[in-house]
């Protein structure tokens, strides 16, 4: 997920942790209040919640934020928010998907589609770039969990399909419909995870020069600020010159 990564490291970069850490525990709180609402409250009988949780505490999301988010469910305060997948193409040929939780389409809808418009992109159908990615579960932990040796041993022996590991930490790959499964394997060897959840993983990345990498950040950016989308995905990829350029 290169584009999306290198879009987070450098929007923190430049200095908006703040404002991008508000964002995101609102949306956070969403995603755990339409979790708790469509399954019971309890994270152990809810596979969704349960990533949804560990996904705010990644995040270092207050405990009380997140028993308020789950609060809100079970004390019938929630909006009915509605799921819709957008799909697009953007600057420089880059695919997009855009995951929104909405109150309204409509507006939801119109505002996606203007970030495209204004960007020279444009939305396409269902489908149009999902077929470039793959719908895979995600599971990561920090490098002090111990030793590349040791998460390889205990992913295999959890089902998981791939592992990478880095001086950052270790990402574990599996299959879409094993990640509650995986997971709990991992955790009882591993402990609790970093993060675990589902994402769109690109097949193969589109390597942008710095204008068309400015302009597909820019994308990103208004679709991140967004309050009804709650992920975005890419496939666009930048050098190390150019992502020395846009952090600059």
């Amino acid at each position: 997920m290169a584009g999306h990564s290198q879009f987070k490291n450098i929007m923190h970069r430049k200095g908006k942790q703040d404002a991008v850490r508000s964002k995101m525990f609102g949306k956070l709180a969403k995603e755990i209040t339409v979790a708790a609402k469509m399954g019971l409250p309890d994270p152990a009988m809810n596979p969704r919640l349960r990533m949804a949780i560990l996904a705010a505490r990644a995040e270092n999301m207050p405990k009380d934020n997140i028993e308020r988010a789950i609060k809100k469910a079970t004390g019938g305060e929630a909006d009915a928010y509605e799921e819709i997948r957008y799909e697009g193409r953007g600057p420089g040929g880059v695919m997009l998907i855009v995951e929104a939780l909405t109150d309204n389409r409509n507006r939801t809808s119109a505002a996606v589609r203007s970030y495209f418009t204004k960007s020279g992109g444009e939305l396409g159908a269902t489908g149009s770039a999902t077929f470039q990615f793959d719908r895979i579960g995600e599971i990561t932990y920090p490098a002090s969990i111990g030793d590349a040796d040791k998460v390889m041993e205990a992913a295999i022996e959890a089902g998981a399909e791939d592992v990478s590991s880095d001086a950052n930490g270790h990402t574990i790959l599996c299959a879409f419909a094993d990640l509650s499964e995986v997971s709990k394997a991992l955790e009882a060897s591993l402990g609790a995870p970093a993060s675990a959840k589902i994402i769109w993983k690109p097949q193969s990345n589109v390597m942008l020069d710095e204008e068309k990498a400015q302009s597909v950040m820019k994308l990103l950016g208004n679709l991140e600020d967004d309050d009804d989308v709650q992920n975005v995905y890419s496939n666009f990829e930048v050098s190390d010159e150019v992502m020395a350029k846009l952090t600059a």
